[in-house]
């Protein structure tokens, strides 16, 4: 395996992506974060527009979506993976929890649950899986 291949298949930290980013909104190094995140060729797009607002802006705006982006979303975008994969093996766990969570979504679209209680209470069957 090569130093690049390595240097692509590394586990990328959000965090990491979004000081990247914001690093390119103020200074004339645009388009780290998009090598970082393993897309060279916009990383040396970017570079190259480094005289021009538009690599800044758009280094504003990936920094933006980076935050607003869902956990699961950049995990599965960017490594490829989600550390939220649940295995469905269909054990009786996970088909009680399924049928649970299918009672639940009852309950809260008759009203007898708040979206607040809902989204407590998925969160923890969803935690019983992992």
């Amino acid at each position: 395996m090569s130093v690049l291949d390595k240097f692509f298949k590394h586990h990328k930290n959000r965090r990491v992506a979004v000081g990247l980013a914001l690093l390119g909104t103020v200074t004339p190094i645009a388009g780290l974060h998009k090598l970082y995140l393993g897309q060279p060729v916009w990383g040396i797009i970017y570079l190259l527009l480094w005289s021009t607002p538009i690599a800044r802006i758009a280094a504003a705006i990936d920094a933006v979506w980076y935050i607003v982006q869902d956990v699961e979303q950049f995990e599965r975008q960017f490594n490829g993976s989600s550390q939220y994969n649940l295995n469905f093996n269909s054990s009786p766990q996970v088909k009680a929890i399924a049928e649970a969570l299918r009672e639940l979504d009852r309950l809260r679209e008759d009203g007898l649950v708040t979206e607040y209680e809902f989204e407590q209470k998925r969160r923890q069957l969803l935690d019983r899986i992992a």
